[in-house]
């Protein structure tokens, strides 16, 4: 399923007898879900990052904290990016029309951040979308709906 917060969340596991394997929701370092997080491992729901490069916003590509964490590693600041979603246990896919970026998104697996580079990177969280709208706005929920007033 995808973009579900914890409150409906919480509500489709209680009265599913199946409950969801997986959570698409945006992820990435700006937005790390943190406390949503928390009800996913409460329910046994795994985390997927949609976005996980942030869509390039916040100067996401050019971030200081991940370009010299990156260049400790030989690695460019995505792959840190990535790398520190995978240590969170989030699913990642990212998303790249370029075929040198999709073999960088690949390497990933030989090297591994250290616990004060997961502290840095951990703040870089705004705990806000960056990507999208709050899907708890009324107004974004009609937007997303289609919906048209009755009448």
């Amino acid at each position: 399923m995808s973009n579900f917060y914890p409150d409906h969340l919480i509500d489709l596991c209680h009265f599913m007898d199946i409950v969801p394997a997986v959570n698409q929701v945006e992820t990435h370092v700006f937005f790390q879900q943190v406390e949503a997080r928390k009800y996913m491992d409460e329910l046994d729901v795994r985390h997927m990052s949609w976005g996980p490069l942030a869509e390039g916003k916040n100067g996401f590509f050019t971030n200081e904290t991940l370009a010299t964490i990156g260049a400790k590693h030989g690695k460019t600041g995505p792959q840190v990016a990535l790398r520190y979603l995978l240590q969170r246990g989030v699913i990642v896919i990212p998303k790249s029309v370029h075929k040198e970026r999709m073999a960088q998104n690949l390497q990933l697996f030989d090297f591994t951040l250290t616990y004060a580079e997961m502290t840095e990177i951990l703040k870089l969280d705004t705990t806000q979308p960056v990507i999208m709208p709050s899907h708890h706005d009324p107004e974004i929920t009609k937007m997303f709906m289609g919906f048209a007033p009755r009448g």
